[in-house]
């Protein structure tokens, strides 16, 4: 016969000094019937019957294994001065409720027990347990989508490099505005520090003012956030070897890792509203924060540690910028949003024409290209451009213009810049603004083809790649081409990018102001 596990017992708060004289004898008798009750639940999952004078006892099954389960009993323990009420199921903790009878069968005021059916945990497991409370969000993880894990690896391996970076700067800038050496008064220091305070303030209000593009491309704006808070760490380091130039050097970081905050600060919550599910979100964040604080603290403590042995100083930030700098892409690359910008719309697209399957959401943000900064203007698509930069002769715009009668937009290709462009006309609503940019994209997938093509048959011939420059016969076919494609696949676009859960963000449907008004 096995031994039950130990049981723990909860006193009523409010028993009265009359009944301390019995207070032993029904404390065993508690125990007893528990300990009997345990056994039969360890070992059967049927009604079980709990014997006294040839009369049984049954218990209900449990109705849910979820967080929180009542289990009600209908059987008295007849023999027996106690009577099992329920049982209770707590995050796979459980507890028995029972209730003292007086000899006329009635229960007794304030006589309802809870009795712990677990055995202690051991201290490894409660401190386990201690601090998943502090860095896993409740109900995980089931409460969280699968990519949460993977991000907060890599922020956590993040932090830990910037926590231990942070030793070594503010080390090099006390040093180098002289406060080690009781080189300068401590007046100047203070307006040095002031100084340089207040113009990191100046450049974070002057970044703030690009909050629309945090919403639109914030895997590319957080971690070009990160890199400029390298670039302004590395400057700091520099007034090691330039003291006297202390205040421009410190302010341009300053500023540099100011605006690198307004970053990481405007993108964390979108960031983290996708990894929640339901209206958990502050707990989301919460947890993300202790996280990253945590790690900020150990690599700060091992930095300290480190420094005391004077390591190389460029050595030393050299392996802590590039950890940080890989543990910032990694993290931003494991992020899944669910949105379609325009750096993962024209993954979208693309796949869409060389497989005809939308990426699903996984694979479309792995397939992003986080160095696809949004005030580069290299892309090779254009939406909503003004008229001046798509054509610069007439007889262009002529030529493409019959393509587009029934169209809300305008698509055009620019053989001198090498860029798509896609005009919207003054009627266009919301679909007509996303099927130009899906037009724009089919059309320069055409060229490439056929630049592809073509490049490679001059090659095996060795003729002058000048050669690839579209004429405005190729032009008007690959336009052509590209209008017949539009046609049937647009819609079974839309279709399909519905179906893999993806969302048009507003970045495709808010593009430049400017509107082709037609004569007429």
């Amino acid at each position: 016969m096995t031994t039950p596990p130990p049981i723990k017992l909860k006193q009523s708060a409010n028993s009265t000094a009359a009944a301390a004289s019995s207070a032993a004898q029904d404390a065993r008798l508690l125990v007893r019937e528990t300990m009997r009750i345990s056994a039969n639940l360890a070992t059967s999952s049927s009604p079980i019957g709990v014997g006294g004078g040839g009369a049984a006892a049954t218990l209900l099954q449990s109705e849910s294994a979820e967080t929180t389960a009542f289990r009600l009993v209908e059987d008295q323990f007849v023999d027996s001065s106690l009577r099992l009420i329920c049982s209770e199921d707590i995050d796979g903790r459980r507890w028995n409720y029972v209730a003292e009878r007086d000899r006329s069968g009635k229960f007794k005021r304030n006589s309802i027990r809870a009795i712990s059916l677990q055995s202690p945990q051991a201290p490894a497991e409660e401190l386990m347990s201690f601090i998943r409370s502090y860095v896993v969000p409740d109900g995980f993880p089931d409460s969280v989508t699968p990519s949460y894990v993977p991000y907060m690896t890599w922020r956590a391996l993040k932090h830990f490099f910037g926590g231990a970076m942070g030793v070594f700067t503010t080390q090099t800038l006390l040093n180098s505005v002289g406060v080690s050496r009781n080189r300068a008064t401590p007046g100047a220091v203070a307006i040095n520090w002031i100084l340089k305070d207040g113009a990191g303030r100046v450049g974070k209000m002057i970044f703030a003012r690009q909050g629309k593009k945090f919403d639109y491309d914030l895997k590319q704006l957080r971690f070009a956030g990160d890199l400029l808070m390298e670039l302004g760490a590395g400057v700091e380091l520099a007034t090691a070897a330039v003291p006297h130039l202390f205040l421009p050097l410190a302010c341009a970081a300053n500023v540099a890792k100011n605006v690198a905050a307004v970053t990481s600060t405007s993108t964390r919550t979108p960031i983290y509203k996708a990894f929640a599910k339901g209206e958990n979100i502050g707990d989301v964040t919460a947890k993300g924060e202790c996280v990253g604080n945590i790690a900020d603290l150990l690599g700060t403590g091992l930095s300290i540690m480190i420094s005391k042995r004077n390591p190389s100083l460029i050595t030393t930030f050299a392996l802590l910028s590039c950890g940080y700098v890989f543990s910032s892409y990694q993290e931003v690359k494991s992020v899944v949003l669910h949105t379609l910008n325009r750096a993962r719309f024209s993954v979208a697209v693309e796949s869409f024409l060389k497989t005809g399957h939308v990426p699903s959401l996984r694979e479309g943000n792995l397939q992003e290209n986080i160095f696809s900064f949004p005030w580069l203007r290299d892309k090779p698509v254009v939406l909503g451009s003004r008229f001046k930069d798509a054509f610069q002769d007439p007889d262009a715009y002529l030529a493409v213009e019959p393509f587009f009668e029934k169209e809300r937009y305008v698509v055009t290709y620019n053989p001198s810049k090498g860029k798509v462009y896609a005009l919207l006309k003054d009627q266009a609503k919301s679909d007509d603004i996303l099927k130009a940019a899906f037009h724009a994209y089919v059309l320069l997938h055409c060229i490439n083809s056929s630049n592809g093509h073509r490049s490679l048959a001059l090659k095996q011939h060795e003729y002058d790649n000048s050669n690839l420059m579209l004429t405005t016969a190729d032009l008007e076919a690959h336009i052509g081409e590209s209008c017949k494609v539009v046609s049937t696949a647009y819609g079974v676009f839309k279709n399909k990018t519905v179906e893999q859960g993806w969302r048009i963000s507003d970045s495709l449907l808010n593009p430049g102001r400017a509107r082709l008004i037609l004569p007429g």
